[in-house]
């Protein structure tokens, strides 16, 4: 009779041991949960790239503004590009495009420090950034459909959040790794690469194919009636440029900036976007994205100005900070186009909306460091002149938009 009590005792214990397995498998195998774990990855290698990419190109492969320019442009073209992900699309679902995606970004960063020189950081550039638009546009079409509208904006600034978690520990590892331990490039960019190639490898058999509740079209969908979408996010591309080619390089050249500040400027960045990204995303939900953008483009005018005047290193740092604690508010693109669009345009629309985003994105680079050859501070004042226009169209955005109310123009 005690025998067959403590065998009940253990059936017990093995039922709620396997309940507990299978409520964590349901917890975590969620979209969410992958969602979060691709944001997660992303940094470790695009962050690592984007905060040695500066004093590596300078240092070792001896750039000058015209070289950056080329290689910014370069890293465009696959965004550009991004249009073709709908045809892609014939052969492969978007789970694991998006995870394949991961896989080339991990692997074009690996290999970024062993090719030091202008033709090697070009190739190594493409492959890289391959890999990252092809994800961000997967990641932006699959967010869109997973979640819910009423929690999409806090849900994209929590995998901002996520993200800049990420990068927090990559730029801690970079001033480690720099400052301490005095690692060559080629194992920082090693190391983090590899990580997200760990973390996509991973991922392909952790999570199930998760199932679309709405077929996407597999060709590609450009519609009049998302014009002002469609402005805002070319004007997002083109201002973007400013901020990610130019405001670093700044910060290297003009204020003599080393490696390790660049990641301890990096990291505050991301600190603050850990911190606000999440609250960022529910005012969004809470004042709309009509005034969320129009407050957005009113402070970079007053960010890009600054740069074209400052003088000061510190005062430069803070505006470099401004700047990029602006980047949440984009989220209110997201949230707009996904109030406004059809279920089934969203996969095709995320493709041709990051080849808009990047047409712009192509060009200007190399214009832009032609310009700033002779005046580093009129490339700034151009990036006033779009923050304006972007502005402009942002009052043509609806209190309250969706399908059939996409401006303020229809009634």
């Amino acid at each position: 009779m005690r025998d067959y009590h403590h065998y009940n005792i253990f059936e017990t214990l093995l039922k709620v041991m396997c309940l507990m397995k299978e409520s964590l498998l349901k917890f975590w195998q969620r979209p969410e949960a992958l969602l979060f774990l691709m944001a997660f990855a992303v940094p470790l290698s695009f962050s690592a790239w984007q905060a040695l990419l500066n004093n590596f190109a300078i240092e070792r492969a001896a750039f000058t503004g015209r070289e950056m320019g080329i290689l910014q442009s370069l890293r465009e073209v696959p965004g550009f590009l991004a249009f073709g992900v709908v045809f892609v699309l014939l052969l492969i679902r978007e789970q694991s495009l998006a995870l394949l995606a991961l896989l080339l970004l991990g692997l074009g960063t690996a290999l970024t420090g062993f090719f030091p020189s202008v033709i090697g950081l070009y190739c190594t550039t493409v492959l890289m950034s391959l890999g990252f638009h092809y994800y961000e546009t997967m990641q932006t079409s699959l967010a869109q459909q997973w979640i819910p509208k009423e929690r999409a904006a806090e849900t994209f600034g929590r995998l901002i959040a996520v993200g800049s978690f990420s990068a927090i520990i990559v730029f801690v590892l970079i001033w480690l790794g720099t400052n301490h331990l005095n690692l060559d490039y080629r194992w920082l960019y090693l190391g983090f690469g590899g990580g997200t190639v760990v973390i996509a490898i991973t991922s392909r058999f952790l999570f199930p194919m998760f199932p679309q509740h709405t077929v996407q079209h597999k060709h590609m969908v450009l519609r009049g009636r998302y014009w002002l979408y469609y402005a805002l996010v070319f004007m997002s591309g083109a201002r973007r440029q400013i901020f990610m080619v130019f405001a670093g390089f700044l910060m290297v050249e003009k204020f003599g900036y080393t490696v390790s500040n660049i990641a301890l400027l990096f990291l505050v960045n991301a600190s603050l976007n850990v911190l606000f990204a999440g609250k960022i995303g529910r005012l969004i939900a809470k004042f709309g994205e009509r005034r969320a953008l129009m407050f957005e483009y009113v402070g970079l005018m007053l960010v890009f100005t600054g740069y074209a005047l400052v003088e000061t290193p510190w005062i430069g740092a803070v505006l470099y900070v401004l700047d990029h604690l602006f980047f949440a508010l984009a989220i209110s693109l997201k949230t707009y186009f996904q109030k406004i669009a059809a279920p089934e345009d969203i996969a095709s629309t995320a493709g041709v909306s990051f080849t808009i985003n990047h047409i712009a994105a192509v060009c200007l680079p190399v214009i832009f460091g032609l310009i700033w050859l002779n005046s580093p501070a009129l490339v700034f004042y151009i990036g006033t002149a779009m923050a304006l226009i972007s502005f402009l169209l942002s009052l043509l955005i609806p209190r309250f938009p969706e399908q059939g109310r996409e401006t303020c123009l229809k009634r």
